[in-house]
């Protein structure tokens, strides 16, 4: 039976890497250096036009090491408004319209794993926000997590932060749980990481944003009290520097005796 997992967040930014290249394979390549078991992915979408995934879903079955969990949403697309027509309809399908996540947020599992359940969770905002849900299986052992990118604004921050934590308090069962992503948030302890209460503790992971010269701890695990943080940290290998503008952040948790 499982005792730990390592999980990580990285914000991909539509896998467009600091040389202003889309490649999704250097976001893959650098997950595999952490080696996670659970991921939570920001920016995993495009935000215009096909709406697709940054990631395709080939791209990440031909790698081998995860899958995507599958939230069964999609966004309304520009594209969905052109009518059929013989002359565009062979170019309408052969494009990839089908995204990883919700509002850019996508969950990515160590293949094999067993998903429970899962959710998309709209955000209150004043901007297109959203996070995702899954609950797992892995080695015998149940655990929740949650990935979200939250806003720019204080105030909004805040308020994700409190309805994310209604919904984990509303689940039908205590499940440890886990969640991460891009907050936004510059402060260490306080404003919205502070809404998150009692029951949630960040990991010491460290500085993410930005890349070339990280100094704003943005990227955030949050672990309750049902696992113990072994160690955390930030990926900086040279890969990871070139994939995003955010580097990747990582937690090794362990199971608390009984739970």
């Amino acid at each position: 039976m499982t005792r730990s997992l390592t999980v990580a967040s990285f914000n991909i930014r539509k896998a467009i890497g600091t040389d202003r290249r889309r490649r999704p394979d250097r976001v893959l390549d650098v997950l595999a250096e952490i080696d996670p078991d659970i991921v939570a992915l920001q920016e995993a979408d495009k935000r215009v036009g096909t709406r697709g995934a940054a990631v395709p879903h080939a791209l990440i079955d031909d790698h081998g090491a995860f899958e995507a969990v599958d939230f069964d949403v999609s966004h309304p697309k520009l594209l969905d408004r052109v009518p059929a027509h013989p002359l565009t309809q062979p170019l309408m399908e052969r494009l990839d319209t089908r995204n990883l996540g919700w509002h850019g947020n996508a969950i990515l599992v160590r293949k094999g794993t067993k998903v429970l359940d899962c959710a998309a969770l709209d955000l209150p905002t004043l901007e297109p926000r959203g996070a995702v849900m899954a609950e797992l299986d892995i080695g015998g052992r149940e655990v929740r997590v949650i990935g979200m990118h939250l806003d720019l604004s204080g105030l909004w921050r805040s308020r994700q932060a409190r309805r994310i934590l209604a919904h984990v308090e509303a689940r039908h069962r205590h499940m440890p749980t886990i969640i991460m992503g891009d907050t936004n948030e510059w402060r260490e302890a306080t404003g919205c990481i502070e809404a998150f209460g009692t029951r949630f503790r960040p990991a010491p992971c460290g500085p993410s944003f930005h890349s070339r010269k990280p100094v704003a701890a943005l990227d955030k695990i949050l672990v309750d009290h049902a696992l113990h943080i072994e160690a955390a940290g930030v990926h900086r290998s040279p890969a990871a520097h070139k994939a995003s503008d955010h580097l990747p952040v990582w937690a090794r948790v362990r199971f608390q005796r009984g739970k």
